[in-house]
């Protein structure tokens, strides 16, 4: 089963396009959709999650027609968005079973079951009775996505999912989204680069409402496999090179201005090859369509 995009298009009433014709075929798995602020991330997700009505263009998972029917796609939709609130007081083993009564399930053994699952497979079964309120940043993400996974669904959607987590939590956090993706279509939205690196088969980068690239991230790498060069220079030279080069992006390092430059031969002796990764990919991606969109 397969979610496929096609053509969808979606303008605010003050005017910003923030989808533009979008097309995307996303397999069973962890699909990673790139790109920075503003870019068109949440507008997509929102779309999917039914949240929100597209201008034009249709999405369909399997059969099911998801612009058009709402209702069942919630049933078998998991979402977990860039913020969500929790009731502080509340504790998440009856957060979690009110959500499950909420989602028809109406056996209180059957919820019993599901909400104890959850708990142990998030890691949170040892803080169950604890206030959310209480919850680490990392254990508030994790009970977003056991609220995701009630009514055992089909497409989850997590929306910057490991902003302000500190790296054991994301550790944890990751393994947790690979081991839900190996039966389930889970879109991971994220201007983190190394999170869609670590974790998906396939993905799509997306930038001012388009899709300007898609793909495995590994053959995706192996288009711009030594074309990638380096040098640290002075922070008051980057204006000349950028002039003179395409430089893709600039990194700080010991006090240094370290740039990346896109170029078939090495531009000058100065200049040492790069190890292409996944990073480079996306910044020569995202500068090309600046560039399109300036000239």
């Amino acid at each position: 089963m397969n979610l496929q995009i096609e053509n969808l298009s979606k303008t605010y009433s003050n005017g910003v396009q923030a989808l533009k014709n979008v097309n995307l075929t996303i397999p069973m798995g962890m699909f990673g959709l790139l790109g920075p602020n503003g870019a068109g991330k949440s507008s997509l997700m929102r779309t999917l999650a039914t949240l929100q009505q597209a201008d034009t263009g249709s999405v369909f998972l399997g059969d099911l027609d998801v612009l058009n029917e709402k209702e069942k796609v919630r049933k078998i939709l998991g979402y977990l968005p860039q913020e969500f609130g929790v009731y502080p007081k509340v504790s998440s083993y009856n957060m979690l079973n009110h959500i499950a009564s909420l989602k028809g399930i109406s056996s209180k053994g059957e919820r019993k079951d599901l909400v104890e699952s959850l708990l142990t497979k998030t890691n949170l079964w040892d803080v169950r009775n604890k206030s959310l309120g209480s919850y680490s940043g990392g254990m508030k993400q994790r009970f977003g996505i056991a609220q995701a996974l009630i009514g055992d669904p089909r497409l989850i959607i997590v929306d910057e999912p490991t902003a302000g987590l500190d790296p054991a939590e994301r550790v944890r956090f990751h393994n947790l989204l690979s081991e839900i993706g190996e039966n389930t279509i889970v879109i991971l939205s994220t201007h983190i680069v190394e999170d869609i690196s670590n974790l998906c088969n396939n993905m799509a980068i997306i930038c001012l409402g388009e899709v300007v690239v898609k793909g495995n991230p590994a053959e995706l790498t192996q288009d711009v496999k030594g074309r990638i060069w380096k040098k640290a220079i002075d922070k008051t030279e980057l204006i000349t090179y950028q002039s003179d080069l395409k430089v893709i992006s600039t990194h700080l390092k010991a006090g240094q201005t370290v740039i990346h430059v896109l170029s078939d031969n090495q531009p000058d002796p100065s200049f040492e090859a790069s190890t292409a990764n996944l990073e480079d990919v996306y910044f020569a991606e995202i500068t090309a369509r600046m560039e399109t969109v300036s000239a």
